[in-house]
Formats: structure tokens, sequence, C-alpha cells
């Protein structure tokens, strides 16, 4: 049961990663266009900052908490 749930977290975790680098394409793009929508362009990079919260959940979630 455990490891279905870690695939699950693996697959999102890929899924949301590549979210992340298309949400860096489309910021890149409407800066470069003459009119840059400021607007969009701040919706797009709050998004792709919950999507970086997401993925450090993920991410701490994958990794083992180790007592030294």
């Amino acid at each position: 049961m455990e490891a279905a749930n870690q695939d699950s977290d693996a697959a999102r975790l890929a899924i949301l990663r590549i979210e992340h680098r298309d949400l860096d394409t489309a910021i890149e793009a409407l800066r470069a266009s003459v009119v840059a929508d400021q607007l969009q362009i701040a919706r797009l990079k709050k998004r792709k900052l919950r999507l970086k919260d997401e993925i450090a959940q993920l991410e701490d979630l994958a990794v083992p908490d180790i007592i030294a």
C-alpha cells in the first residue's frame, strides 16, 4: 500500500516539475512580447511559487527523517 502511495507521489512530483518549467517558459514569453501583461505575469509567478511549495512538500515526504 505504501509503495503505491510513493509511486503516486513520484508521479505527482514529476507533473508538478513539468508544470513549473512550463510556467517559466510562459512567463518569459509574456515578458518578451511587445505588450507585456503585468497582471498575467504576476498571476503566473504566484502560481509558480505555489507549485514550488508543493514540490518542496512532496520532496520532503520522499526523504525520510534521520535522527543523528
